[in-house]
C-alpha cells in the first residue's frame, strides 16, 4: 500500500509554490495558512506573505499590525498572531534557524502533533505521521473502522497506524500523497474509487461503504449573535475600533456594533460610551457573516457624527489597516449604497 501510494504521488503530485523547495520556514508557512483554507485560496496569499517576510527573522521584526495586513482576508486569524509570535521565539531560541527535533517544533505556538509531523517530514525527511482529515478518512475507509472518527480516541488508533505504516519509508512522500489522495481522489462525498492507487486492498471498496465511511460526528454548539453595525460617519472619514487582545479578530479594526434591538437603540450605546450624538442616515443592508462556531447577523446602518472624534480614518487610511473580513463586506456594502 505505502509503495503503490508514494508511487502514485511522486507520478501525480500537485504543483504548489511550498512544494518548490524544503525550506521549514516555507513548509510552515504553507502548513498554518492552510488551516481551514483551501489550496487555491492559499496561494496569493503564501507568495505575498514571503514576498514581504522573506526569512524568519524579517517576520519576527515586523509589527504584529504588518502582519495582520498580510494576512487580511485569510480569516482565522490568530494563526497570523501566532506565526510572529513563534517567529520570535525562533530568533530568541534557535538563532533564527527552524527547529529541527520534533517536540521542538510542537512546542511553538499554533502547531499542533499534524503540523509538527508534516514540517517534520517534509523539511526533514523525519518518519513522523502527519494525520488530518484526509488522513482520517483514507485510513478508516482502507481498514474499514466504523468507529466516530471525531472522537480522540480513535484520531489517536489511526495515527498509531500511520506511524506503523511509515516505518522505513520515504515519510515526506508518504505523507503528501496522503493528502493529495484525500484532497483529489478519497474526497469526502463521492470519492473517485476508480482511480484511486490504493484500490485493491481498500476494505470499504470490498464492502460497498465508501459513502458510509468515514463515521464523523462532531458536537458542536454554534452561536448566533444580531448586531446592529454602525458606519459611522464625519464628512470623509470613518470611525473604526480597533478589537483587544485576546478575543476573536483581536487586534483586527472594524465598524462599531452593538447587539441591541434598533438602530435608535444603538444611537443611545454609543452616547452612553462616547457621549456624541448620532444622526441616523440609512439602513445599508443585513449581512451574515459565519465563523466556525458562531454566526454573525450584521444590520447595517449609516450614522452620521456632528463633529470628528478620534479613532475616525479616511478610506486611503483604511486600506492600510488590517480590517476583519466581516467588516471588509460591511464597508464594501457601504460604498456600492453610496
Amino acid at each position: 500500500m505505502q509503495k503503490q501510494l508514494i508511487q502514485w504521488y511522486q507520478q501525480n503530485k500537485r504543483d504548489f509554490p511550498w512544494r518548490k523547495d524544503q525550506d521549514p520556514y516555507h513548509i510552515w508557512i504553507s502548513e498554518i495558512m492552510l488551516q481551514q483554507t483551501t489550496t487555491e485560496t492559499v496561494i496569493p496569499y503564501y507568495e505575498r506573505f514571503l514576498e514581504n517576510f522573506s526569512t524568519i527573522e524579517a517576520l519576527a521584526s515586523a509589527s504584529l499590525e504588518e502582519v495582520y495586513k498580510m494576512w487580511e482576508g485569510l480569516g482565522y486569524y490568530r494563526r497570523a498572531k501566532h506565526l510572529h509570535e513563534s517567529a520570535q521565539i525562533i530568533v530568541e531560541k534557535y538563532q533564527g534557524k527552524f527547529p529541527y527535533e520534533y517536540n521542538d517544533i510542537l512546542s511553538l505556538k499554533g502547531i499542533g502533533e499534524y503540523t509538527a509531523g508534516a514540517i517534520s517530514s517534509i523539511a526533514y525527511g523525519k518518519q513522523v505521521p502527519a494525520v488530518d482529515g484526509n488522513v482520517l478518512r483514507i485510513i478508516s475507509r482502507y481498514y474499514l473502522l466504523k468507529e466516530n472518527i471525531a472522537e480522540t480516541k480513535v484520531q489517536k488508533k489511526i495515527y498509531q497506524i500511520v506511524q506503523e505504516l511509515i516505518l522505513n519509508q520515504d515519510a515526506s512522500a508518504f505523507n503528501q500523497g496522503m493528502m493529495d489522495l484525500g484532497a483529489t481522489i478519497c474526497k469526502p462525498v463521492h470519492p473517485l474509487c476508480s482511480r484511486c492507487p490504493i484500490q485493491k486492498e481498500c476494505l470499504a471498496f470490498k464492502n460497498k461503504q465508501t459513502d458510509v465511511l468515514p463515521i464523523n460526528i462532531k458536537k458542536i454548539k454554534k452561536q448566533e449573535i444580531s448586531y446592529i453595525t454602525g458606519i459611522i460617519t464625519y464628512q470623509d472619514k470613518y470611525l473604526l475600533i480597533q478589537n483587544p487582545p485576546g478575543g476573536l479578530l483581536e487586534n483586527f479594526y472594524g465598524f462599531v456594533q452593538y447587539d441591541v434591538e434598533s438602530p435608535y437603540s444603538f444611537v443611545s450605546s454609543f452616547q452612553e460610551k462616547y457621549h456624541q450624538d448620532l444622526i441616523i442616515q440609512a439602513h445599508i443592508k443585513d449581512i451574515k457573516h459565519v465563523f466556525s462556531h458562531r454566526t454573525w447577523f450584521m444590520h447595517v446602518y449609516h450614522f452620521v457624527l456632528e463633529h470628528e472624534i478620534e479613532g475616525m480614518y479616511t478610506l486611503e487610511e483604511i486600506e492600510a489597516l488590517p480590517l476583519s473580513t466581516a467588516h471588509l463586506k460591511v464597508l464594501k456594502a457601504y460604498l456600492k449604497f453610496m
